[in-house]
């Protein structure tokens, strides 16, 4: 494991946006005397320039400039994503309590009154910059908390190369640390396998347990002695027992019988592409309830004679459901179908990479994890 550098900054870079050329120089001479790097800009629009190619740790505004004044430069720093964890720290000639509460709504850490002593200023420099670097070890521990998370998830996902027999590909992509997506493919006999993709809700922390704990059910339920409804039923039963009140999971899981047939289970999951060798694209829209939630949830199924070259794309609900679709992956169900008659030529190696850079082509980037597996007889 790689440790991460927690340790301060050799020097910190302070920002001075003020309107007044004495006031900036007076409070240039104090910093850089105690050592800390030093910008200046003498109007707003200028000082969140700097801010944004500099990255200062900490900014000095005046509330009172011409132009675009402090309150209007803190509201535009704030806005973007590059400037909007930098403290500030107001500066004004104003001690009315209605401006200094108003500071502290637009994201102000602290108002110093003009006119301000030198080692004031100092202290409360100094108390901020602390401030900062305690926040920043935080957010650098729970990060790397949450990467540790990530890694596991990671590496108990199953490679195609760690079972060719099972000639199937995935794209998977987890938005956050902690991904809600969660796929699985094991060998049940020498011809048969067993395929899982499955969306938990929430992305926090106890999403992780779950995923693990999918891996190790699927394991232990898909056998030859149970039906494959039966195996998603005994997945139900367990998780009733153990997931909390507001977790669930959706799930579509294939059983495929290398000489004979291809049976679909659904729980509530976004319906399976199907390109048949000899035919054209179909949606198997399998329904069913979620996993999780009844003691007495219905799971779906379909059987279907398989032909050698028939190929199933599985996916979770994060590849459909774009900002630019409403979030609901039911309005972009269809356009799976125009794509499916695109992947007929490419490798199956490649063919989830190819539906969901497809897909892209055509949407806003995703809001979502997402899991593509594309399967072929």
């Amino acid at each position: 494991m790689i440790l991460m550098d927690l340790s301060p900054p050799q020097t910190f870079r302070i920002l001075l946006i003020d309107d007044h050329p004495v006031n900036i120089r007076l409070l240039q001479i104090t910093l850089e005397r105690e050592g800390y790097t030093v910008f200046s800009a003498d109007n707003g629009p200028e000082g969140r320039r700097i801010a944004e190619t500099q990255s200062p740790h900490l900014i000095l505004l005046d509330v009172h400039m011409p132009g675009e004044n402090g309150f209007e430069t803190i509201t535009r720093l704030k806005e973007n994503s590059s400037t909007a964890a930098i403290p500030i720290i107001f500066l004004t000639a104003n001690d009315e309590t209605e401006s200094k509460l108003k500071g502290f709504d637009l994201g102000a850490v602290d108002y110093i009154v003009k006119p301000f002593h030198s080692r004031e200023v100092l202290a409360r420099i100094r108390l901020h910059l602390k401030i900062f670097m305690a926040t920043n070890i935080i957010i650098n521990t729970q990060a790397e908390k949450l990467r540790q998370i990530q890694n596991a998830q990671s590496a108990m996902l199953i490679r195609p190369e760690d079972l060719p027999e099972a000639n199937f590909a995935v794209y998977y992509s987890s938005l956050l640390e902690a991904g809600g997506d969660f796929y699985d493919v094991i060998r049940i006999s020498e011809q048969i396998f067993a395929y899982l993709v499955a969306d938990v809700s929430g992305h926090d922390i106890g999403t992780s347990f779950i995923t693990a704990a999918m891996k190790a059910l699927l394991k232990q339920n898909a056998t030859l002695v149970y039906s494959p409804v039966e195996t998603i039923s005994m997945i139900n039963n367990v998780l009733l027992e153990i997931l909390p009140a507001d977790k669930y999971l959706t799930l579509t899981y294939l059983h495929l019988n290398t000489k004979k047939k291809m049976t679909l289970v659904g729980g509530g999951h976004p319906p399976v592409l199907y390109l048949p060798v000899h035919d054209k694209g179909r949606l198997i829209d399998l329904g069913g309830d979620p996993v999780g939630i009844f003691n007495d949830a219905v799971f779906s199924k379909q059987e279907i004679a398989v032909s050698r070259g028939d190929r199933f794309f599985v996916y979770s609900d994060g590849l459909l459901e774009r900002p630019d679709t409403g979030k609901v992956w039911t309005a972009a169900t269809d356009e799976l179908l125009f794509i499916a008659e695109e992947l007929r030529g490419i490798s199956i190696k490649e063919a989830a990479d190819k539906v969901n850079e497809l897909f892209n082509q055509k949407h806003e980037p995703p809001e979502d994890d997402i899991v593509i597996m594309a399967i072929e007889i």
